[in-house]
């Protein structure tokens, strides 16, 4: 990600689509799942993504992957064995 794309504040779809590595169908799935970073839509149709919504949604996906926020006693067969 290039510097440029980091500083502005309001990311267009585009940009965010590819930031993430995701087709544009795959973000309007997502977003009509409730699952997409907040999004604001302008008065001519597009979206635009704040890079402080996007950061703050990435955290989120990141904290939700990591193992130690498995619920106590998973028996999953990917958990690591001290989880388990």
């Amino acid at each position: 990600m290039t510097t440029a794309i980091r500083a502005r504040s309001m990311l267009t779809l585009a940009e965010v689509c590819e930031e993430l590595s995701v087709s544009r169908s795959t973000f309007y799935d997502w977003r009509a799942k409730r699952r997409a970073p907040r999004c604001i839509k302008l008065p001519n149709g597009d979206l635009r993504i704040g890079r402080s919504d996007l950061d703050h949604w990435l955290d989120d996906r990141e904290d939700a992957a990591r193992p130690s926020s498995l619920p106590p006693g998973c028996r999953c067969p990917t958990a690591p064995s001290r989880l388990r």
